[in-house]
């Protein structure tokens, strides 16, 4: 659903993803591509795609971080490293 609203209203996505100043960047990207959209139509979709790509990333690190902590907590799984 985030990557829905991060395709539709770019700032607000990264916002409500916890990546406040990502949110400014892509304010700011916005309105830049909005008005060199209307000369060159593919610039709509830059701060779309930046918002995604950074929720995406986003959502890459927690899950390694997750990973990380859970292999120093309990140890590496079985088998692993031979």
């Amino acid at each position: 659903m985030i990557y829905l609203l991060a395709f539709f209203l770019p700032p607000l996505g990264l916002l409500l993803n916890g990546q406040p100043f990502a949110a400014m960047f892509n304010a700011f990207l916005w309105v830049i591509c909005f008005f060199i959209g209307w000369f060159f139509w593919p610039a709509w979709l830059v701060p779309s795609g930046h918002a995604i790509l950074a929720i995406y990333m986003r959502n890459d690190e927690r899950r390694h971080r997750e990973l990380v902590d859970a292999i120093q907590k309990h140890g590496p799984p079985p088998g692993w490293g031979r």
